[in-house]
């Protein structure tokens, strides 16, 4: 089995999988959990056949273009705290959505070896909502737990994602560097070069390198739209070529809306997916990205899109 840093090294680009709890969401009859969103899907035959074929989608995108593809386990609430709230306790519910994961890539066989698994988490509140963070040493009590269980599986890293702050983004990068595991730390940001909270980005890499040994592998940006994620890169102050350095991936939303007008948006805002695919691609051909794919907004018409764009700046380069 290939590692991350092999792939990362081996590859030029690494395809991202798409939306997966926002789809769930809006399928008729599918109802998510209050407290684990999506993660008690696997126990329940209907439900786990509605992920099962949003995943078996994208793993086909990324089989027929040939690119790497990561997929991540859908833990993104799966914290002892909600877990136990959903009435859950004692369920392995981060080892056994790694395991259905694992399932799934060995069934595609000859390109098993090119499918990257990360152990997903996030933040405690509202990911869009940067003043309910927690603190450093709050962040790291509270999410050494689900740390701990999902490095103890086969996944081949963990991903913390979607952090709007800086507190309980470093506190999550202790918890994750003491599994021992490799990891990477994702931001929502903003086009100035800034978390949700307001740290610049270049200060927010710059403390958590700092805080955390090991330090994360790398840095990513996810639940943003292409545009923002770019000025936020390029930013004068804000940001700087470290920034750049250590800030490998996207994963991007279809919608150019700041995270509270998503937030409380009634309807899906959309991207046509060849302009989708065209931009997140230049991402890559531009910054020198090489984890690129969806969040909110995007399906598989997104993800063929950059997949075939993808494909063929990997042949060219």
């Amino acid at each position: 089995m290939n590692t991350i840093d092999t792939i990362l090294s081996r590859y030029p680009f690494i395809l991202g999988e798409g939306a997966v709890i926002e789809r769930l969401r809006r399928m008729e009859g599918i109802e998510l959990d209050p407290f684990v969103v999506n993660s008690a899907f696997i126990y329940d035959e209907e439900k786990r056949s509605a992920l099962e074929g949003i995943c078996r989608e994208y793993l086909d995108i990324g089989c027929q273009a040939g690119l790497p593809l990561l997929m991540s386990t859908p833990t993104w609430r799966a914290s002892r705290e909600r877990i136990a709230a959903a009435g859950l306790e004692g369920t392995n519910l981060n080892g056994d959505n790694a395991a259905f994961l694992e399932g799934l890539r060995q069934s595609y066989k000859g390109y098993a070896d090119k499918i990257l698994i990360c152990g997903l988490m996030s933040c405690k509140g509202d990911a869009y909502r940067p003043a309910e963070a927690l603190t450093v040493n709050q962040a790291a009590e509270y999410h050494a737990w689900q740390a701990e269980k999902l490095a103890a599986t086969k996944v081949d890293f963990l991903l913390a994602a979607t952090l709007p702050a800086l507190s309980e983004a470093t506190g999550l990068a202790l918890a994750l560097a003491a599994t021992g595991k490799p990891y990477i730390v994702s931001f929502v940001v903003r086009p100035t070069g800034t978390l949700l909270d307001g740290t610049p980005l270049k200060e927010a890499i710059a403390a958590i390198d700092a805080a955390a040994d090991p330090k994360p592998l790398a840095f990513m940006i996810n639940c943003t739209h292409v545009t923002f994620a770019r000025s936020a890169l390029l930013h004068e102050t804000n940001s700087s070529a470290e920034v750049r350095r250590r800030v490998i991936g996207l994963l991007a939303n279809t919608a150019a809306l700041s995270p509270e007008d998503l937030d409380n948006s009634s309807s899906l805002v959309e991207e046509a997916p060849e302009a989708f695919g065209a931009s997140v691609a230049a991402m890559g051909t531009e910054l020198g990205l090489k984890i690129l794919g969806g969040c909110c907004g995007t399906d598989a018409r997104h993800l063929s899109a950059l997949a075939a764009r993808l494909q063929s700046a990997a042949s060219s380069s």
